[in-house]
């Protein structure tokens, strides 16, 4: 793999993350510079203790959802996700959306307060968050995201979704055209008919400096294989001749080493902000 210095990829970095404006917004001289959002995901597991009693689990989480996470106004969203299709089904996905990194420290302190307000009583909340914790095991990995803006906000549902994230090894060796992906969203993704919602994020700080992710929302998992079948017919569409169509997928590709992972979770719609 070729070499390149730090400042090369970190420009490449900027562009992947940026070029999501599209055509249209860029003509307008007021338009806005997009801004990116900072997610935090903590992948947590349920508990494998036999004895563990999960049939208040929900109501217990609600509890906590609706006295702090709900009153946090730097927590601009969040969700709870449980293993669908995943390599491990004890997973639970933890998400927490920001403004600026600055927020997820200063949210931290906001719900110290939050918690203590709903549970004054020393020893109640002791209790509360023991039994919270208790429902989880000790082992847990964090992972800080940055948004792209490449996305197709999600309407509002008091349904659970399913949401199938395919996180992509990026290239980084300058070969790759990001302004190809921002093509593919704009003729492709952004058509579907099927798609409830899409998000990108790549790797702020973690264990995979690589990591670029696409988070794809739909109503049903046999939408999944539809929208597939959906994609494919744009794609020939947009690209008549085989040719044409075979070299841009080619260059598009380019952009990641080829090795990726798909995951499949699903919402828990009353914990959602």
């Amino acid at each position: 793999m070729k070499t390149i210095s730090k400042l090369v990829l970190f420009v490449f970095m900027l562009c992947l993350c940026s070029i999501g404006v599209s055509q249209e917004e860029t003509d307008q001289p007021e338009a806005q510079a997009y801004e990116p959002v900072f997610i935090t995901m903590t992948i947590t597991h349920w508990n494998d203790d036999p004895n563990t009693d999960f049939s208040d689990w929900l109501d217990t989480e609600k509890k906590f959802f609706q006295n702090v996470t709900s009153k946090n106004e730097l927590i601009l969203s969040s969700g709870v996700y449980t293993h669908y299709f995943t390599p491990d089904n004890s997973e639970v996905l933890l998400v927490n959306v920001y403004k600026t990194w600055a927020d997820i420290e200063k949210s931290n302190e906001i719900n110290q307060k939050l918690i203590e307000e709903a549970w004054p009583n020393e020893d109640e909340r002791q209790a509360f968050f023991v039994k919270q914790e208790n429902y989880y095991s000790r082992d847990h990995s964090d992972e800080i995201y940055q948004s792209m803006n490449f996305m197709i906000p999600e309407s509002e549902t008091d349904k659970s979704r399913i949401y199938y994230m395919r996180s992509n090894n990026l290239a980084m060796d300058g070969e790759g055209s990001p302004e190809k992906f921002k093509e593919y969203f704009e003729k492709i993704t952004k058509k579907s008919q099927k798609l409830k919602g899409y998000y990108t994020h790549r790797h702020l700080w973690g264990s995979n400096s690589r990591e670029m992710s696409e988070v794809f929302v739909f109503d049903s998992l046999a939408d999944i294989e539809e929208f597939f079948e959906e994609e494919e017919g744009l794609v020939s569409s947009n690209w008549e001749d085989e040719k044409e169509r075979s070299t841009f997928i080619k260059d598009m590709g380019k952009l990641f080493t080829g090795k990726h992972a798909d995951y499949v979770y699903r919402s828990v719609p009353e914990l959602m902000k």
